[in-house]
């Protein structure tokens, strides 16, 4: 995770014309836009890719689902990734004295629930699951399923049926 500081005597987010040119925020706005509602996947990847978002072969974003607009650049959606519907893939976090910018890193075939939030320096190992309205504060295990507010994890692909002493 980077950290920039902020001078003056208000938080982060004021500093934000200093951090990334407007007319670049404005155009990633507008493009996220008509992503968010497009229902064409193909279209969808072609815009998102045009703002600088890695994108695999065969992701799926659902309706309403948002990267982030100010540094898109920094995710990475590996091959056959879905992003559920109204998920939030942030990789920036304005704070009171500094900004804080991390890469999102999406494998392969990693499910995002809808309502997700995934926060900035987070890699969501392949074939990993975050259940719908997580908030994913740190990185997820390849096979690894996690739920909750923070997201912890609940299951993995390895783990076998409960055992029974009976």
């Amino acid at each position: 995770m980077e950290r920039h500081r902020t001078g003056g005597v208000r938080n982060s987010l004021w500093s934000w014309p200093d951090a990334k040119s407007p007319l670049v925020v404005v155009r990633n706005y507008l493009v996220i836009v008509l992503a968010r509602i497009c229902p064409s996947l193909r279209l969808k990847n072609r815009l998102l890719s045009w703002i600088g978002v890695t994108v695999g072969t065969g992701v799926s974003w659902g309706l309403e689902s948002t990267p982030d607009v100010f540094w898109p650049e920094r995710i990475t959606v590996g091959d056959d990734a879905i992003v559920g519907y109204d998920a939030t893939l942030l990789c920036h976090e304005f704070l009171q004295d500094e900004y804080r910018l991390g890469d999102v890193v999406i494998g392969d075939r990693a499910m995002i629930g809808a309502g997700a939030v995934v926060l900035p320096g987070v890699t969501i190992g392949e074939g990993a699951r975050v259940a719908a309205n997580s908030l994913v504060a740190e990185d997820v295990p390849p096979r690894t399923t996690v739920a909750g507010v923070p997201a912890e994890v609940v299951s993995r692909a390895d783990d076998g049926p409960a055992s029974s002493d009976a």
